[in-house]
Order: C-alpha cells, then sequence, then structure tokens
C-alpha cells in the first residue's frame, strides 16, 4: 500500500486525523501549519519538502488546494489522489469579506472568539453534539493562531487556478464530501470529479466541512476502497 500523505486545511493539523494516522500504517500529515506560508504554492513546496519519494495524496479543504498545487509540482510523486470537503471555484463575489469579518473578530477580540465563530458551523449536526469531538478541533483551531489564520487566508484569497491541473490528473482521483459541508457542499464536488479523467465521488453521510474527524470509519472506508483501486499505467 502506498504511504498515506494528508495535507491538512485551514486552521487544521494531525490531530484532525488521528483516525487516519491510526487506522493506515505510515500515514503521516504535514504538521507545523505550514509554517505560516501565505501562498498555496508555497505550502506545496513545504508540503514536498516532507513528503516521501511517492505517494498516496490526501488534502482536505484548503490542504486539498494545495494537494493540487503539488500534483502540479511534482506529477511523478503523487501516486493516487483524494480532494476532501473542498471546491476548485476562483475566489467567489463576497468571500472575501466573510473571511476578514472573522480575521476582525480576531484581532478585537482574540483568537478563541474567531474560532468559536467560525468552527459549528463547520461541523455538522452529531459533531456538533459531540464534546470531545468539538473541544478537541477548538484547541487545534485556537493552537494555529492568530498569524497563521490571516496568512493561510491571505493564501486562499490569491489561489492560483485549477483548470489545467484538473485535466491533467491521471492517477487514481476521488472527491469525498460530508452530506452536511455547508461550505463546500456536495454540488462543488461533483463539478470537481466531472473535470478529472476517471474520477469518483463518494459522500459521507451525517458529516459536515470536518468529515474525516466527524465519521472517521465511514471515511477511512471510502480511503480504504480508493488505495485499493488499480494504480495508473
Amino acid at each position: 500500500m502506498s504511504t498515506l500523505l494528508i495535507l491538512p486545511g485551514l486552521l487544521c493539523d494531525s490531530r484532525m486525523f488521528a483516525a487516519q494516522i491510526d487506522a493506515f500504517p505510515g500515514a503521516v500529515a504535514v504538521d507545523g501549519f505550514y509554517a505560516g506560508c501565505d501562498r498555496i504554492e508555497a505550502m506545496a513546496d513545504y508540503a514536498l519538502a516532507r513528503a516521501p519519494e511517492r505517494f498516496a495524496l490526501l488534502g482536505h479543504s484548503m490542504g486539498a488546494r494545495i494537494a493540487l498545487e503539488v500534483i502540479r509540482k511534482a506529477p511523478q510523486r503523487v501516486e493516487r489522489i483524494a480532494l476532501a470537503d473542498t471546491g476548485i471555484h476562483p475566489v467567489k463575489p463576497g468571500e472575501a469579506d466573510k473571511r476578514y469579518a472573522l480575521r476582525d473578530i480576531g484581532r478585537e477580540q482574540g483568537m478563541t472568539a474567531l474560532v468559536d465563530a467560525w468552527l459549528p458551523p463547520m461541523v455538522g449536526a452529531a459533531g456538533r453534539g459531540d464534546a470531545a469531538l468539538m473541544a478537541s478541533l477548538r484547541a487545534m483551531c485556537i493552537d494555529a493562531g492568530q498569524h497563521v489564520f490571516e496568512r493561510q487566508i491571505a493564501a486562499l484569497l490569491n489561489r492560483p487556478d485549477t483548470d489545467a491541473v484538473l485535466a491533467s490528473i491521471r492517477v487514481p482521483a476521488v472527491a469525498i464530501v460530508g452530506d452536511e459541508d455547508q461550505w463546500s457542499p456536495v454540488d462543488q464536488h461533483a463539478d470537481m470529479v466531472e473535470r478529472i479523467p476517471g474520477a469518483q465521488l463518494r459522500v459521507v453521510e451525517g458529516a459536515g466541512h470536518m468529515a474525516p474527524a466527524e465519521k472517521p470509519q465511514q471515511f477511512n472506508q471510502i480511503l480504504r476502497e480508493w488505495l485499493d483501486w488499480p494504480a495508473a499505467s
């Protein structure tokens, strides 16, 4: 089985993927919040510098945007790719204002207030009722800090176009999404698989944007099936 390299999303690190790291021997998540990089391209370089020579690549949320940049930069190193709870669209009208509103909460009230405004809508209904899950996610996001949040939203608001790289993918590809994901809904992932030759869509029932942590057994089963798909010729 290929080494599974996991690229976390906004305000996330390996804690988000504890269930995946436990389930897949040798799996590793890129930690360090990308060292405060403020561009997707630099985050991809950061990940590649810490990656094995060849790997199966899982990107979640912002991490999926980074994953596409990784496969653009080093396609020969990526054996297969999974893109979870994410999007491929350019910056939408009003998106910057929403991100800056959260930034300003952090500046004026502190990182805890920012996370308490941002995190609950990212989680599905069942997950929001799981006190241990919410406490773990909340602590992780607070630990990232205001500086990291601001640099990561700068990266997202200056994200590169994905059209060319999506069409170029020739490895087994899957898009995974929670059916309660309000930020990156199912239809975005349906659009994604239409643009990647041979890609497939998988939906995690009862999960929101944080599907890998909310419904780890369902999510891991999808990963197992994807890892078992025949390799690209």
